[in-house]
């Protein structure tokens, strides 16, 4: 009896060598175990990686201003983030989304009550570090939720910020534009080229309250898409279609094509939003004089 007493004692003690030993905070789970050496962030700390995709590249003023206001969101490849906003207060919100140079694919719809989506749009942008995703979503009528779907493979994530747009009056997008809109009946289309020097396009698409079906193309050189926005809208009037599209280099075309029917036409103001060193097209660009050129070479 004194033997089999003994061999349970030693049995025991052993067990115990294997047994876990609690974590500091008191949490006795394998999930809150980490590495030696790895500090946990926070919840609600900003992922410093996330922070360096927003602000690296081009990015608008708009832009850097919404990266400043809000917490960057990494959006992996085929994964969704939404965005609510509970109170009828909010009647805009800006949406800026870009990658770390990679092409950039994604869904961005609004949500209104159960089932309803009354705005949706399909985002690809070839390269979203040298153009960044930047559109105002107009939102009466609160509460509203902005849905992002990342639609690319896990290889291609994207980074994307929402928020609250203040809106100062109500009158229209196209107020004190400095070109004239122009009206684009349904399956037509019109093209806008632009001057190397302008860096950014305004675009504004509206209806007189009828829906609104349009794709947006960015074209620089013959058949060279840059970026591609397909839009519904149920009513181009309470939502029109805001953005600005980054235009770097030369060659660049907006094309905006209706693709509603004869009895939806659309109303469509686009024109230069930034405009950089005031070059001309027919100015020379002096090279051979800058920095670093050559100078390793032995002459």
């Amino acid at each position: 009896m004194k033997f089999v007493g003994s061999a349970l004692l030693a049995l025991v003690s052993g067990a115990a060598a294997f047994s876990p030993v609690a974590p500091a905070n008191g949490v006795n789970s394998a999930l809150h175990a980490s590495a030696p050496g790895r500090m946990t962030a926070p919840p609600g700390a900003q992922n410093p990686v996330t922070q360096q995709i927003a602000r690296s590249g081009n990015n608008h003023p708009q832009s850097k201003a919404v990266w400043d206001k809000s917490n960057p969101v990494l959006v992996q490849g085929g994964s969704l983030k939404t965005w609510s906003f509970p109170t009828a207060a909010v009647e805009r919100v800006q949406v800026v989304m870009k990658t770390e140079g990679r092409p950039l694919d994604a869904n961005l719809e609004l949500w209104q009550g159960p089932d309803n989506t009354p705005y949706k749009m399909r985002v690809y942008v070839e390269d979203g570090s040298a153009r960044s995703f930047n559109c105002v979503i107009e939102t009466p009528r609160g509460p509203n939720t902005v849905a992002i779907r990342n639609t690319a493979n896990m290889e291609f994530p994207l980074v994307a910020g929402v928020v609250a747009a203040e809106v100062r009056n109500r009158e229209s997008p196209m107020a004190g534009a400095t070109t004239q809109p122009r009206t684009i009946q349904g399956g037509a289309l019109r093209t806008y080229p632009f001057d190397p020097n302008v860096e950014s396009v305004r675009i504004v698409l509206q209806t007189d309250g009828r829906p609104l079906n349009s794709r947006i193309e960015l074209l620089q050189g013959p058949n060279n898409i840059k970026q591609v926005m397909e839009l519904y809208t149920e009513d181009g009037m309470d939502r029109p279609f805001i953005a600005i599209i980054e235009t770097p280099g030369s060659g660049n075309v907006v094309r905006i094509v209706n693709t509603a029917t004869m009895e939806f036409p659309l109303t469509a103001l686009v024109e230069a939003d930034q405009v950089g060193d005031g070059r001309g097209p027919a100015d020379a660009v002096m090279g051979g004089d800058g920095p670093g050129f050559m100078l390793d070479r032995a002459w």
